[in-house]
């Protein structure tokens, strides 16, 4: 059964005159405004005469007088049983005050700088080789769900007060034990901070390590969530661009460019974009380093657990705790719109997370922390994360056999890669890659640009091709549209 439509709230009708009579004329003209300026829209029903009647200390009879008036004007109508509704309303209200034209107020400099990162991290269109789109045979609606629907109807889960800013103490548990047997994470409950996701984790650190005039290492080419990050909100700082290789991060590079850096950033489970792990050797010396040098270590360990070949490195964390600001997401391994990531962080700095946690956002949201926990702790992430690696180290297959076939080596190539939900292909020179990501867009295919994550002057064109979300047979098509576009570029 369905239920009644709510009436809309009295609008905005304003003092009628009192003393001028006539209020029943008063109150259709003041009805007909709210129309004309879009308060009340067609189909919106309204309060009943005796109601509109009270709350106006009006009789109920100059009321219904007024609504008889738009009834007759075609502006209202009125069935029995179902009370009176808007009958009329334009489709562009029309404007409350008249001004003239004048030129936009110009932007500051900070506002164009966010502009520009809107525009370059936008979420793409669910087509193929979106990024981080997750794919339906893994999803783990089904089981979160029941788990949602048991959790939030009673206990820790269900709706309460003010909570822990650091995070729901089961969930810091429950990812402290995962991490310690997936990633060989040294810490205890108490040195994990909930966050939003890596991003706000990020933002979080790089507040409270990082005073003005201090220098970061930063990966090049790097993660643009970061470099951007730091661009628009840390301008008082230096970020240091330092190059990567085939064994990840040059740690000697950094030492010559920023010898005394108070932090460098790095992605060393699968470096981002390329995919390349850190070395043993170059952790062994970006570890060296930030000892000797009382430096931090930002560790961003992302797509770490979709390794189709061997075995992962160990987290850095576990080689230094007490030099490392460990960085995780479930964003990308469940589903993005959760929106819970984690921070490890060393004893020394909890107080200081929790002090800006308050002043951001004061907590993360209470429920879906406990469904996750329960998600990890009955074993349910384990065998998610196991199906997930069937399923993208097929995709990627089909993916690399898909540009074999359809793309020649001369227009593009894959960069070598065991691990992660993406792939990076390199362009020909001359290709630009934002005009491919444009012609792409069009071909009905969602890719990201690599070469604004290089220093300027040190670009290299190529896209990034996402993994998930789409049939092997989508792939194979989105490959040979993506080949025609590439073929129909013009060389710069």
């Amino acid at each position: 059964m369905s239920r009644k439509a709510r009436a809309v709230d009295i609008p905005a009708i304003g003092e009628l005159d009192r003393r001028g009579g006539q209020l029943s004329l008063q109150l259709a003209r003041a009805l007909k405004n709210a129309i004309h300026k879009g308060e009340l829209k067609s189909g919106d029903l309204l309060p009943s005469t005796r109601v509109l009647a009270k709350a106006l200390s009006l009789a109920r009879g100059t009321v219904l007088e007024a609504f008889e008036q738009l009834v007759a004007e075609g502006f209202l109508e009125s069935r029995h049983g179902s009370g009176t509704r808007v009958a009329y309303a334009p489709e562009s209200p029309a404007p409350m005050v008249k001004t003239s034209r004048s030129a936009p107020l110009p932007l500051s400099a900070q506002a164009q700088a966010f502009a520009r990162v809107g525009e370059q991290l936008k979420t793409l269109a669910p087509k193929p080789f979106a990024v981080s789109v997750p794919v339906g045979d893994t999803a783990p609606g089904d089981v979160w769900r029941r788990l949602g629907n048991r959790i939030r109807a009673r206990g820790a889960g269900a709706p309460s007060g003010y909570a822990d800013p650091q995070g729901a103490r089961a969930l810091r548990e429950a990812i402290c034990e995962y991490v310690r047997k997936s990633r060989s994470v040294r810490c205890t409950p108490d040195e994990v901070i909930i966050t939003s996701g890596n991003q706000h984790g990020l933002y979080l650190t790089l507040q409270i390590l990082l005073e003005a005039g201090d220098s970061l290492w930063m990966e090049e080419p790097g993660y643009p969530g970061a470099t951007s990050l730091f661009e628009t909100m840390f301008r008082d700082r230096t970020m240091v661009k330092v190059a990567v290789d085939d064994e990840g991060l040059d740690v000697e590079l950094g030492k010559k460019l920023a010898p005394h850096a108070r932090a460098a950033f790095v992605t060393p489970s699968h470096q981002y974009p390329l995919g390349m792990p850190l070395s043993m050797s170059r952790r062994a010396a970006l570890l060296e380093w930030a000892q000797a040098n009382q430096a931090w270590i930002i560790e961003d360990d992302y797509d770490s657990e979709m390794r189709y070949a061997g075995h992962p490195f160990p987290a850095l964390q576990g080689l230094g705790p007490e030099n490392v600001i460990y960085l995780g997401t479930f964003s990308k391994i469940l589903f993005p719109s959760l929106r819970l990531g984690y921070a490890v962080v060393p004893k020394q700095l909890v107080s200081a997370f929790c002090g800006a946690r308050i002043l951001m956002d004061r907590q993360p949201p209470g429920a879906d922390q406990h469904v996750l926990a329960s998600f990890i702790s009955e074993g349910h992430l384990d065998r998610h994360l196991r199906k997930m690696r069937g399923v993208y180290a097929e995709k990627r297959r089909v993916l690399m056999a898909a540009v074999e076939q359809y793309i020649s080596p001369d227009v593009a190539w894959l960069q070598p890669c065991d691990q992660g939900m993406h792939m990076v292909l390199w362009l020909r020179p001359g290709l630009d890659d934002h005009q491919v990501v444009g012609q792409a867009m069009q071909a009905g295919i969602s890719v990201r640009a690599v070469s604004h994550m290089f220093t300027p002057g040190r670009q290299r064109s190529g896209i990034l091709l996402g993994l998930g979300g789409y049939g092997d047979e989508e792939i194979a098509r989105a490959v040979q549209r993506l080949n025609e576009v590439l073929c129909s570029s013009p060389s710069g």
